[in-house]
């Protein structure tokens, strides 16, 4: 198990260069980045700036004793996830860091963590703050994408079919196991502690997806926000819920099926589309799968293969509950 962080050994400017060394992605469109009050950036010509803001909590969103090369490529992950959603292009992040010491190894490690993932999606790091604390962090993200093609949640209309990509339920079932003190197996730990934001399917299914959502609570419980947008229900086939060789081998169905409908934290996409559309779709990198069909009415509501009602004690995550 990973040590907690060790009392203060450099600088705040130090770290802030540590942070910097290891996050320099280079892009043309960052005219001033850190080191100045505040970054000069460049939105290309008919693009709208999407942001979105995301804060990780120490024993809230992963245990103090994370790796912090996990806990730097999460911090950017649930941020890329959001910008997926809307079918973004990723480009600039800020970074506000609070550390309860300044520990040069731990931030190091966390650095690591971040760039690893921002070179993938060319993320340039262009500024933020530390400051001494409780440990969180806090990234803003912004990326690109036309106003007119940008996915929201509210364009799902009755009669679109209900997708999500990837697997769901493998990070709740890894939390599950971990809390308990049980052995986890690490294709689970993974997806907890390093999930795969979408981005490319999301900016791939701009024209094609009729409203998404990235699944950070719950599959019900954001499913349930593009219908409250759309003003309409959604229905979910629960034998078509997609689930990994590692989730199958380790936990019963209806074991796995809470996982997928409530746990939450899969940072994978559920969208709608006109069922004409699956087939364009299909041949994307990222596995898809239909789950269910938007209906008249309101809410989402979960059958199984017979056609009766599955009841969902709890929907999703949720902070003040």
């Amino acid at each position: 198990m990973p040590p907690r962080l060790r009392a203060a050994d450099v600088a705040e400017f130090d770290l802030i260069e540590r942070i910097r060394a290891r996050c320099n992605v280079s892009r043309d469109d960052v005219i001033l980045g850190i080191g100045d009050d505040a970054a000069l950036l460049e939105v290309p010509a008919g693009h709208a700036l999407a942001v979105s803001t995301d804060t990780l909590v120490a024993d809230v969103h992963f245990p103090l004793e994370a790796a912090a090369f996990d806990v730097g490529w999460k911090a950017l992950a649930v941020n890329l996830s959001d910008l997926a959603a809307m079918g973004a292009e990723p480009a600039w992040a800020t970074l506000a860091l609070t550390l309860p010491a300044a520990d040069a190894a731990w931030v190091d490690g966390f650095a690591e963590g971040f760039a690893a993932l921002a070179r993938q999606h060319r993320v340039a790091l262009i500024g933020g703050d530390t400051t001494q604390g409780p440990l969180s962090i806090t990234v803003t993200i912004q990326g690109f994408v036309r106003a007119d093609v940008a996915l929201r949640r509210s364009g799902a209309r009755v009669g679109d079919a209900v997708f999500v990509s990837g697997t769901l339920g493998d990070a709740a079932a890894a939390l599950r196991k971990t809390q308990s003190g049980s052995a986890c197996d690490p294709r689970l730990l993974d997806r907890l502690h390093r999930p795969t934001p979408r981005v490319g399917l999301g900016m791939a299914l701009r024209g094609r997806a009729s409203a998404c959502i990235d699944v950070s609570d719950g599959l019900v419980a954001d499913l349930g926000h593009i219908c409250a947008a759309s003003g309409a229900g959604a229905q979910i086939d629960a034998d078509a819920l997609p689930a990994s060789t590692a989730l199958r081998e380790v936990f019963d169905a209806p074991t796995r099926r809470g996982f997928q409908l409530a746990g939450g934290d899969d940072y994978e996409l559920c969208f709608t589309a006109a069922q004409a559309d699956l087939a364009c779709m299909a041949g994307d990198d990222c596995p898809i799968k239909c789950i269910g069909r938007i209906v008249a009415g309101e809410g989402v509501s979960v059958r199984d293969a017979q056609g009766r009602a599955i009841d969902v004690p709890r929907a999703g995550w949720e902070h003040f509950a």
